[in-house]
Order: C-alpha cells, then structure tokens, then sequence
C-alpha cells in the first residue's frame, strides 16, 4: 500500500526530476573522466585499477536492487514494457541477452520482499553478500549460478547451501574460469552414488565417433570417454603431451619417450614449444599410436611410472560410496576405482580417518621416489592457488629454497606445475611460498604470497581447487551448527515469551 506522501505512477514518471541518489555517482564518475591519469606511478595505477574494479562489482550489487524496486513496485505493468527484461532494453537501450541476465542475476542476489514487505534472503546469499562487498564480479556470480543449476533442492537443502557457500569463497580468490572445475568436483561430491548419473549412463553415452576425411584430409574425432577410460588415459598424455615433447614443428624436438633425455634439452624444447593443449594432445596421441613407440614400455613421468593413480579414504571404502581421484585431476566411481586395483594396473592410496595414508599397494614393485607418491596422494595437483594443473603436470618444489638451507624433508616440499613453479622468484612479480604453522586454518599446507600488485597485504593463501571434498564437509558442518544454534535461539526466545506471557 502507498503511503499518503508517496506520489502517484502518474505524477511520478511525469513530474519534474527530484535530486536522484545517483547524483553523487555521476558528479564523480565525470570528475574521474577528466582526471588525468598520465602522471601516476606504476602502484597508483594498480590501485586505482583494483578501486576502480570493486566499484563496479559494488555498483552491480544495487542495481540489482533498483531491478527488484522496479518488479515489486510494477513498473513494467505501468511503463507498458510488460516485462522487466523489456523495462531494461528499452529504458538502458541494452541487448536482450545483456537485459535478461541482469533480471536472472537479481533474482538469485537480489533481496526480495513477501506479501507482508519482510525481506527474504537471496537465493545465493553467499555469493550475493561477496558482491555487495566489490570482492567478485558479475562474471564469478554468473558461474556460480550455472553450477547451483545443477543442483537439486534450495536454500534449504544443506548440500545446496554448502556448495554455495563453498563456490562465493571461492570465487574471492580465483578467476571465474576456475569456478568450473570446483563445480565440477562439488557435483561428484554431492552425486557420489550416481544418482543423477549412473554406470549405465556412462556405459549408454560412451562413444568415440571418427569423422569422414574431409576434401583437405582433415577429420573430426569426437564423442564422450567413460571415468575408467580417462583414468587410464590421462597418464600416458600427462608424458607424451609433456610440452617440449612429440612437436612435429621442432626438429630437436624429444620423441618417444623421455626418461633418457637430459634435462635442458627439454627445458629448452618446452620453451620453444607454442603449439596449444589441443595440439600437443593430438601429437601426443599420434606418437602413442606410431610403431616405434612400445606402450608397455612408456618408462616413467616426473619420477613416476606411466600408470594411473587413485587415492581415496577408508571411509568411502566402508560406505561403498564415492568416487576416487587420480593424479591427472580426474575422479572415478569408487566401483570401478576397486576393480581397477584387482586388476594391478594401477597404484592405490588408501587414507584412513584422519587423513593418514593407510595403503600402498600395486602388484608389482617399481622403483619410484616415495615422496613424490606422498605428494600426489596428500595434495592432487598444483598448490598455487587458483591453479587446477594435476598432479602428473606437476613438479616437486621446496617450499624453502635448498638454497637458502631448506630441507628435502616431506614437510618442505610441495606439489607446482612448471607454469606456476617459474613464478617463484625473488625478482619483480615474484611468488614466495611458506609452509602455515599449526595455528593457521590449514595447518601444515603450503601457502603461496602473490606480489604486491596482486595482494598488496601479502596474505599467504593455499589452493583449494584440490580439495573440494574436505571443503564440503567442513561447510556443512558449519551450517549445521549455525542451524542448531538457531533453533537453541529460538526455543529460548519461546520459552522466555512463554513466562512473559504467563507472568502478565
């Protein structure tokens, strides 16, 4: 109902413009426009960029405000629009696309109002509240909400909450990109029993499709791989696609095999090397698939044989649920994890409660470094954070420098793919890496420092894209204490009305 003091529709859209709330926006994005920017130093200009940029997230935050003003107040109905996504093309002159993703993102982040004018939370809260702040962007939200669509249940499903809340602290760290691959392992997570996709769904959809031999002698190969299927063949990729490896480009270029190939001749190779994932990927499969190459010969990878590698816990065992992960960042259904190992193709790590690892077994002995073994089972992958490289991409790094008396102790060494492990310098743009003492969050896990124009409060930050799992559980636990603390809240709020009720 609209108070006596509030004008009409009418006189509303047909009176004189009042001072608008944005009038101390715009009096300041033009003094910005005219501001010369020529004279600031490499550090003003990060900062202003870094200002500039949580500015616009803040500012996205209430517009999704005034798209939840303009629904419940009916201006659609009352501008003749009809509807809020044609309210903003016309009145913004925005795409249509552009319009209804605005009205789709203040529906999920935007606070709405029941029939009684309460406010009701938004249906992200997590991620909504990370905006408001400026720390993610429409962009990180959007990527969210893709994931949670694939979620079944709301607000009041814990799982839903958990992934939500797990997703926006995410995103306060890495790019946007990155939400995907967290997705992907939040949905294994929730779905460890195949419910919404089963064995028989992996075994009905499994195709590889080999395309007719287009006029240029090109062909298309596509088509979808079982869990088993990448498990097996992503370590024999992680070698042959190894860059600097199989580049019919590079005469010098390492073929085959490259146990025997010394260490700067594929240094020097990698860093010639500028073909894509998608390449390397291709002549990695052509150099498996040639006569001189023996495939039960393929030797070792980084220290490692060529096999597939599956970690999971105890837990999971006595359940008979869940999935197991390799060392290439995939996971697998823990049936068919299991009769893998019956098989003795691949090496099995078995943690128990508290996370120790329990087992180690393969049926025949190889000669491999037990640390980096360790490493694979404990970390997964690269631990810079952002980074989803797994751990067959990765090399072993001293998270102090031997050179400054730092140990080859388990305790100083971590996981980081060649990419992420030339970051670590002393020069300008350099990453240090510390081990976080026992009163950290995460005790004992590597924490890497981004330079200044990155994190200027040098903040040490540890990767979280491999441990989704443990993420999960933690969250969950957390909402179900907020909720029994809620309820404990509530009974006591009842009880004491109760007596105030009785007493009068």
């Amino acid at each position: 109902m609209r108070s006596s003091s509030e004008p009409s529709p009418e006189t509303s859209m047909t009176a004189p413009h009042p001072v608008a709330i944005t009038d101390p926006l715009l009096s300041a994005a033009t003094d910005l426009t005219t501001t010369t920017v020529t004279h600031l130093t490499d550090e003003q200009t990060l900062h202003a960029l870094r200002d500039l940029e949580q500015a616009r997230r803040m500012l996205d935050s209430f517009a999704h405000a005034l798209i939840v003003r303009a629904s419940e107040g009916g201006l659609p109905a009352r501008t003749g629009t009809g509807t809020l996504p044609k309210l903003l093309i016309h009145t913004l002159r925005i795409s249509h696309p552009d319009a209804t993703a605005r009205v789709a993102a203040a529906r999920t982040l935007g606070t709405w109002h029941d029939l009684t004018g309460t406010e009701v939370e938004p249906h992200h809260p997590a991620t909504a509240a990370a905006q408001t702040e400026g720390a993610i962007s429409t962009d990180h939200a959007r990527a969210i909400a893709k994931i949670l669509h694939k979620i079944p249940g709301t607000t009041s499903n814990p799982d839903f909450a958990a992934a939500e809340h797990i997703l926006a602290t995410a995103a306060r760290d890495v790019h946007p990109e990155d939400l995907t691959t967290i997705g992907r392992d939040i949905l294994a997570r929730l779905d460890p029993d195949g419910r919404l996709s089963t064995d028989r769904d992996h075994q009905r959809r499994r195709s590889l499709r080999l395309g007719k031999q287009q006029p240029d002698g090109m062909s298309t190969l596509t088509g979808e791989i079982t869990p088993t299927l990448r498990a097996l063949l992503e370590p024999v990729l992680a070698k042959l696609a190894r860059p600097g490896m199989n580049n019919p480009d590079d005469p010098h270029s390492p073929h085959g095999s490259d146990d025997h190939i010394d260490r700067d001749v594929l240094d020097a190779a990698a860093r010639r090397d500028t073909r894509s994932t998608g390449q390397r990927t291709h002549d990695a499969l052509q150099a498996l698939l040639s006569p001189n190459v023996d495939t039960a010969a393929l030797g070792t990878h980084r220290g490692l044989p060529v096999s597939t590698i599956l970690t999971l816990s105890v837990a999971e065992v006595e359940a008979a649920a869940g999935v197991a992960t390799t060392a290439t960042g995939g996971t697998v259904p823990l049936t068919d994890a299991l009769e893998l190992a019956q098989q003795g193709l691949p090496w099995l790590m078995v943690f128990d409660h508290a996370g120790v690892p329990l087992h180690l077994g393969r049926t025949k002995r190889l000669a491999t470094p037990a640390q980096r073994l360790a490493l694979i089972a404990a970390l997964r992958g690269c631990s810079r954070p952002g980074c989803d490289a797994p751990a067959s991409l990765c090399a072993v790094h001293h998270v102090r420098d031997w050179r400054e008396d730092g140990s080859t102790d388990i305790e100083n060494l971590t996981l980081a793919c060649d990419r992420c492990h030339a970051m670590v310098h002393d020069g300008p743009g350099g990453w240090k890496t510390v081990t976080l003492d026992q009163d950290s969050q995460f005790p004992g896990r590597t924490g890497w420092i981004a330079p200044p124009h990155i994190d200027p409060t040098a903040t040490p930050r540890v990767n979280h894209r491999h441990h989704t799992s443990e993420l999960l559980a933690t969250t969950l636990a957390r909402i179900h204490e907020q909720r029994t603390q809620e309820r404990e809240q509530r009974q006591r709020w009842l009880s004491s009305h109760t007596r105030d009720i009785r007493a009068a």
